[in-house]
């Protein structure tokens, strides 16, 4: 497959390159109101364009200047004792699900990303929550999940989702907060593997330039919409994103 770089398809191929730039600035809106799900709705429509690995590689460069910042922000906020021990078990777990992104077939490596977010959505809207205080297996068990997730199709926040909106404790702003956090620790973290596993290389740098600024535009206003939003509109969102990202995330032609 041919390497698409929204430079070049501005002009050589103008419809996938307004898709890229429409993906990026959704993207960015879900990402800044929920706190997740720009992978969710990016990777898919770029995998489609550029090829699984490729699309991994382009997202992280496209939110790693804004991972950290909001990380920084949401840092003093977060809840620790619960994050701390999900980064654990995503470092441990992200290099296989980098070494599975690299192996199978584009159109596999999809369906089985649909599969596992439609295997989420329905954790969620079934009713299934899990009370009390999650004990330190669960934390490394939902961690490594999101490791896996990371590396495989950059959908680490999904499980992430999943542990914190299943909880009865957390409100939206400390879901957001903590998903914030993580994002801004675990950023680094799968910059060092993908840049060692050759997902991320100098042309993805190249590529991602034209995406900053309606990702970043994108962040902005689904920030300021989440100001204003209750928790209940906010888990109708997030549950609204995971399902639209099992559609994006099917490979049908």
């Amino acid at each position: 497959m041919t390497a698409f770089s929204p430079f070049a398809g501005l002009s050589a191929d103008p419809p996938a390159a307004a898709l890229l730039l429409a993906a990026a600035l959704v993207g960015g809106l879900v990402r800044g109101f929920t706190g997740f799900g720009f992978a969710m709705v990016f990777v898919p429509l770029a995998a489609a364009a550029v090829g699984p690995a490729e699309a991994v590689g382009l997202i992280w460069v496209v939110d790693a200047p804004f991972a950290l910042g909001l990380g920084a922000l949401s840092a003093r906020r977060a809840a620790w004792r619960e994050v701390v021990p999900l980064l654990v078990g995503a470092s441990a777990l992200l290099p296989a699900g980098v070494w599975l992104l690299t192996r199978p077939d584009p159109d596999l490596t999809r369906w089985i990303t649909a599969a596992a977010i439609a295997a989420a959505l329905g954790a969620l809207v079934s009713g299934w929550r899990y009370r009390g205080v999650p004990s330190l297996a669960l934390s490394l068990a939902t961690g490594g999940a999101s490791g896996l997730a990371s590396g495989f199709a950059a959908l680490g926040g999904m499980p992430l989702a999943v542990f914190w909106l299943a909880g009865q404790r957390a409100g939206a702003a400390q879901v957001r907060d903590n998903l914030m956090a993580y994002f801004g620790l675990s950023t680094l973290v799968s910059g060092l593997v993908f840049a060692a596993t050759g997902v991320l290389s100098a042309p993805r740098f190249a590529e991602a330039l034209p995406l900053l600024l309606p990702y970043g535009l994108g962040l902005l206003l689904g920030a300021r919409g989440f100001r204003h939003a209750s928790d209940a509109l906010f888990r109708r969102v997030a549950y609204a994103v995971i399902l639209a990202a099992v559609c994006l995330a099917l490979p049908l032609r």
